[in-house]
């Protein structure tokens, strides 16, 4: 027996703001991430991601407070990335209650990087944003980035479609399928996903986990539901 599929809201942040928007512009407060995140909490979720997207372009950390205060009376799984760029960031982090810290920024300044959080955190505790924009795509590019994620010890790889993100017009499958036949580590599909039908797509795919913002913002679909679905459909889920 598999592992049991993974369905996981992120949500994007500026601070202490919930924001969302479409292909990486969070430009729109949609409310308060300790709010959202009280929600999931009662919802009983897999795991919640939380992004600080506001982080890294205003050249500042984490916000360590905001995560302990969050973490004080959330007990799922939780993830955290934005603004990591030292070990003392993956540390604080953990610190604070993160189970996992997400890093992209710092992963691609140095490489090494990689290898240092994981030796010192274990593989369990890292997992890598790999963006990708259709633009500048080029799949033998990003597949020889996905395994050098695994072979420098990353948990997991979060593969977003940038041009997607935020738009609920369906996860790139093509995407997910080549990065997931390329690795043996879990990959999250994130970016674009439209229902319940998209994460069964994706699973088929080759998706370990399903991630999702605007679908659980804007929409009646929840995490609860969507793993009443994916049953359904055969897949292994926990409810």
């Amino acid at each position: 027996m598999g592992l049991a599929v993974r369905v996981i809201p992120t949500l994007l942040a500026k601070g202490k703001q919930l924001v969302k928007g479409r292909r990486f512009s969070a430009d729109r407060v949609v409310g308060h991430v300790q709010q959202a995140a009280r929600v999931h909490q009662a919802r009983g979720v897999d795991e919640l991601c939380i992004l600080d997207v506001g982080a890294t372009p205003a050249g500042r950390g984490p916000d360590f407070d905001a995560i302990e205060a969050l973490t004080q009376n959330c007990f799922m799984p939780l993830t955290v990335g934005g603004g990591v760029s030292t070990l003392g960031d993956v540390e604080r982090l953990l610190r604070a209650g993160a189970d996992k810290v997400a890093i992209k920024s710092a992963y691609y300044a140095d490489f090494n990087f990689l290898d240092a959080c994981a030796h010192r955190f274990g593989s369990q505790a890292i997992v890598i944003a790999l963006d990708v924009k259709e633009e500048r795509r080029n799949d033998r590019i990003v597949i020889d980035l996905a395994r050098d994620i695994e072979a420098r010890g990353a948990g997991e790889i979060l593969l977003t479609a940038m041009d997607r993100e935020g738009t609920m017009e369906g996860y790139d499958l093509a995407l997910i399928h080549a990065v997931a036949h390329a690795v043996d580590i879990p990959v999250i599909a994130h970016g674009g996903c439209s229902g319940y039908r998209d994460m069964r797509e994706a699973i088929r795919a080759g998706a370990s986990a399903v991630a999702a913002g605007a679908l659980f913002q804007f929409t009646d679909a929840t995490p609860r539901g969507a793993a009443e679905y994916l049953y359904m459909q055969g897949v292994e889920v926990r409810l």
